[in-house]
């Protein structure tokens, strides 16, 4: 039970989170800060970019670095997300074929595939079911 709680808090911690603060606008009549004149929005729009420009500088790297690098940086997350999924995959199968497998370990790997999964699809199907 605990293992399966791990799985599905993650997944639907964003929701309830969301869906309270829906409740606590209905209930306050607010609509979150929205500039109330055409210089204030300009004024959040200049500090959304600056964010998003500081956040690029951070993620860019020192130097020139060769583009084969810069690929494999860029998709790194992704790299790992596949390994996690193929290596659940041969963990099941392989116990499944009679091999001993720690069980822990599978449980681990297990709870890092529904991360992974999370991470790849949860996101984008969140935004989706709530466009609706």
């Amino acid at each position: 039970m605990p293992a399966l709680l791990a799985l599905l808090l993650p997944a639907f911690l964003p929701v309830v989170a969301d869906g309270l603060r829906g409740i606590f606008s209905w209930f306050t009549g607010g609509s979150g800060a929205k500039p109330q004149n055409v210089e204030e929005a300009i004024k959040l729009m200049e500090a959304e970019a600056k964010k998003l420009s500081a956040l690029a500088d951070l993620d860019r790297p020192s130097g020139t670095i060769s583009q084969w690098v810069a690929d494999l940086r860029a998709s790194f997350r992704y790299l790992a997300a596949g390994i996690i999924i193929v290596a659940t995959i041969l963990a099941v199968f392989a116990q499944g074929a009679g091999l001993p497998i720690d069980p822990t370990l599978l449980d681990a790997l297990l709870q890092l595939s529904g991360s992974v999964f999370s991470f790849i699809f949860g996101d984008r199907l969140y935004f989706h079911l709530k466009q609706k």
